[in-house]
């Protein structure tokens, strides 16, 4: 659908949130509590599962969506951010909120939020991230959702989706990510995440630091919540850990999160193995070391966008190096402390590099990024755009025929360069991104 195709109803939806996004991001459970209440408490009606994570969790989420869609459940599943449209954030069997379901919802939803602004003050209305966090709720309760898989938006323990108490919980990592708000240590980050587990409750972990694994354990042991390790269940060779159809040794590791948090669903939702290892080749989420040809080259699209996730992409880049010609990479990174990481792996692995600023603000500058090249990096460092680089589906305007283009460094920029090689995914909504 083109802009101009957007119906009135939907543009006004879509202006509202925008401004709600333009109040900022407050993290505390409250204010959502109680507007949740005020929609009727939609988020006791579905089961859940509880996802956290510095990276892995989108993917996690994904996975446990697949098998439990392929165990004949109907599942609903919260993401965020989206990648090209606002309602991937939600969506019922894989079935994305469509703009007219938006638009509804907004309306419907607005006229609480409104009123309770009126009654009590504008530091009751809801933020963005909240109103979508409960257009979630309220939309899997009225589908009748069996099970809903939800993935945190921020931290865990303040963050707007933990007014659940999920069936299961999963932390799928920790790492160095938003520290400014989540605390400067692992130990301090690791017990944002862990905000999560809730009393009696089993949580399934993944491949944690030592520090922040203590953290997490000690937590879980306060609150008599049974915890399930991927390391102890599969140990540290990656030959003995799950596949899903996902590139990426790191995708194993969530296939192997995924497979323990499965497992420790009570027996009523009849998972097997068999079924769980179908299921997870089968699963849809796209720009994680996604390929795709365009103009007779090969782009790999990547979500690789804090210093955990450097890690990952070094993997990643050095494969493709050994393999043939260094590929070009194309990088955008959102804040500074993501770019220190991500740059130098830029630079180990490109025969040259072009940066580009995704539309979000917190992009960093063409500047800033130069800045960071090494002096030891030989190639060329070019200022584009994705309209330069990706100016229709089927052309590209980097390298030559066979040359490997990586797109990488935020999943705002993935998005984008996705919207321009699938263009019927719709228009880039990336205003609305951000949490």
């Amino acid at each position: 659908m083109s802009s101009s195709a957007v119906s009135p109803s939907y543009a006004a939806a879509r202006e509202y949130l925008l401004g709600l996004k333009k109040r900022g991001v407050t993290l505390g459970l409250g204010r959502m509590q109680r507007f949740a209440e005020a929609l009727g408490d939609p988020q006791t009606q579905v089961p859940c599962i509880h996802i956290a994570g510095t990276n892995g969790k989108g993917s996690v989420a994904a996975m446990l969506e697949s098998i439990l869609r392929h165990a004949g459940w109907k599942t609903g599943l919260y993401t965020s951010p989206h990648l090209v449209r606002l309602g991937e954030r939600i969506q019922v069997n894989r079935r994305p909120l469509s703009d007219a379901e938006i638009a509804g919802y907004v309306r419907e939803m607005r006229a609480v939020a409104d009123a309770r602004e009126q009654a009590l003050g504008a530091d009751e209305h809801p933020s963005y991230f909240e109103f979508m966090t409960a257009m979630a709720f309220l939309h899997f309760a009225r589908q009748r959702c069996d099970i809903a898989v939800l993935e945190v938006g921020l931290g865990g323990r303040l963050d707007a989706t933990n007014i659940v108490t999920p069936e299961v919980s999963v932390i799928t990592s920790i790492g160095y990510d938003h520290c400014d708000i989540l605390g400067a240590t692992l130990t301090d980050i690791a017990t944002e995440k862990a905000g999560i587990i809730k009393a009696g409750r089993p949580v399934a972990i993944g491949r944690l630091p030592a520090e922040a694994e203590a953290q997490v354990r000690e937590i879980a042991r306060s609150r008599d919540a049974p915890i399930l390790s991927v390391c102890q269940e599969f140990g540290t060779e990656l030959s003995r850990y799950p596949e899903a159809n996902l590139a990426g040794d790191y995708q194993r590791w969530n296939a192997a999160t995924a497979t323990i948090a499965a497992r420790a669903l009570s027996s009523r939702w009849r998972l097997n193995a068999d079924g769980i290892a179908q299921a997870l080749r089968q699963v849809d989420w796209p720009a994680r070391w996604q390929e795709f040809v365009v103009g007779r080259r090969r782009v790999i699209l990547d979500t690789s966008h804090n210093s955990e996730g450097a890690e990952v992409l070094e993997a990643n880049l050095a494969r493709l190096r050994a393999a043939g010609r260094a590929p070009i990479v194309v990088g955008g990174v959102l804040g500074l402390s993501r770019a220190k990481a991500l740059v130098p792996v830029f630079c180990r692995h490109a025969r040259e590099i072009h940066f580009v600023a995704p539309a979000q603000s917190r992009a960093c500058r063409f500047e800033e990024l130069q800045a960071l090249v090494e002096p030891s990096f030989g190639g060329r460092v070019c200022r584009s755009s994705v309209d330069q680089l990706f100016p229709a589906p089927d052309v590209c305007n980097l390298g030559s025929p066979g040359d490997t283009v990586v797109v990488a460094g935020s999943v705002y920029l993935a998005g984008e360069v996705l919207a321009r090689i699938e263009p019927t995914r719709g228009p880039n909504e990336a205003r609305l991104q951000d949490f």
